[in-house]
């Protein structure tokens, strides 16, 4: 399988406001998109990241 998604130009800031229970928690934010969303682990702020990317994919297509 070779599924590759295009990044283009996405850029994140992520900015980690605390750890606790062994994970992260903070706010990442969509520069091109002028969105900021919160998360409470490194699990949500990666599919945070990868619904960005798919969102990016399907509107490209």
């Amino acid at each position: 399988m070779n599924d590759k998604i295009p990044t283009g130009n996405n850029k994140f800031v992520i900015d980690i406001c605390c750890q606790e229970n062994h994970t992260w928690q903070g706010t990442i934010h969509w520069v091109n998109e002028n969105k900021k969303e919160y998360f409470r682990s490194v699990l949500e702020m990666i599919r945070l990241i990868d619904s960005a990317l798919q969102e990016k994919v399907q509107d490209s297509q």
